[in-house]
């Protein structure tokens, strides 16, 4: 039977979103229903409220998100009811050539979602509630495609493996995965958000000699160090990439990551770079910005690139976070700022535009 759901909708760009209840339907040939325990709330979809990204209205926000499953699809090999699930927004078909060559976060099948005659995964009457990212995780329930969950050890706390959904795979990912940065290299990282703080933590792991944190707020900065930040450069006291070029030395560092989604930062990890070096770009910057470079400087063989979702594989990476967070290699109690309830949604945006908190995360019951 459908289940219903508590659930916050965007009907509008740059109206709140309102707390409503919808319809989950049963779930279909390889897709599962889970009730959500936890669930970050991201740059991402408060960058989908404002409209820097188009989408279809009305919608229920929300990807970084872990839950238990209740109910299985006929032809569902991977779950059972009552497993323990991360969910990830790269949901991955497993027969096209992106997934088959090992770049499933590029995937973009048609197969993972319902067709256009199907009935709605998630509706109210004979509305159509539109699902982000195939996953609506501010809702009390999911109805996802298998290919878009990881089972985990049941001993992780839940609302730590909601970050590991987005934010945490987004930033250590970009790292280790798009980048490869190798051990004792340099590393500059624009933005001290979550992403950013994640990315930080990761060239930790990943054995960085020194890692720049760049940030306005001293109050991100200083959390910072607590992930790995071996130096700190606020642009208050001046231009950044100069002071990364005098704290490192030999040209700037040898990677730089920009995490926060603009023109001119973006411009700043290409600059900050040293010959040879690498700026990786995870922020969401806006449709139809471009961003400006100074053409000599590729023939000092600088590269920039993007990333997507930390070039993952989510289902061999989550389950590795995990062990490093159990381990207290990776900083997963730091990024919680504050839990909340779903009412409480449109007040996490509000303090996400202030830019001192690294995440809220709604607890459902």
């Amino acid at each position: 039977m459908p289940a219903e759901a508590k659930a916050a909708i965007l009907r509008e760009t740059g109206q709140p979103l309102t707390i409503e209840t919808i319809t989950v339907d049963d779930p279909g040939p390889r897709e599962i229903r889970i009730k959500t325990k936890a669930c970050g709330v991201c740059h991402s979809d408060l960058h989908m409220a404002e409209g820097s990204y188009p989408w279809r209205y009305p919608t229920v926000l929300g990807h970084e998100s872990a839950g238990i499953v209740e109910a299985v699809g006929n032809q569902v090999t991977d779950f059972q009811v009552g497993d323990t699930v991360i969910t990830c927004l790269s949901v991955f078909c497993g027969n096209c050539e992106y997934c088959l060559s090992g770049k499933m976060s590029l995937c973009e099948s048609p197969s993972r979602m319902r067709g256009e005659s199907d009935r709605p995964r998630l509706s109210q009457g004979d509305m159509e509630i539109h699902q982000f990212a195939q996953l609506s995780s501010f809702a009390e329930r999911m109805l996802v495609h298998e290919h878009a969950a990881v089972k985990i050890r049941e001993d992780m706390p839940l609302d730590k493996a909601a970050l590991i959904g987005c934010g945490v795979t987004t930033g250590v990912g970009a790292v280790q995965n798009t980048a490869r940065i190798e051990a004792g290299s340099t590393v500059a990282v624009i933005g001290c958000g979550g992403v950013g703080l994640s990315a930080i933590n990761g060239a930790a792991i990943a054995g960085a000699s020194r890692i720049v944190a760049i940030d306005l707020s001293a109050t991100k900065l200083n959390l910072a160090k607590e992930f790995g930040a071996t130096d700190l450069v606020n642009p208050n006291d001046g231009d950044p990439v100069k002071q990364v070029r005098n704290l490192i030395g030999g040209g700037g560092v040898h990677y730089a990551f920009e995490a926060i989604g603009l023109k001119q930062t973006a411009e700043d990890a290409f600059r900050m770079i040293r010959p040879g070096g690498t700026a990786t770009i995870i922020g969401m910057i806006p449709v139809g910005t471009k961003i400006e470079l100074h053409g000599p400087e590729f023939l000092r063989e600088k590269k920039i690139q993007g990333s997507t979702m930390g070039s993952n594989r989510f289902r061999v990476d989550m389950p590795r976070y995990i062990d490093f967070y159990m381990q207290r290699r990776l900083k997963l109690d730091e990024l919680v700022s504050q839990h909340i309830a779903l009412e409480d949604v449109n007040d996490a945006f509000e303090e996400m535009k202030k830019g001192e908190i690294a995440r809220s995360v709604i607890m459902f019951n």
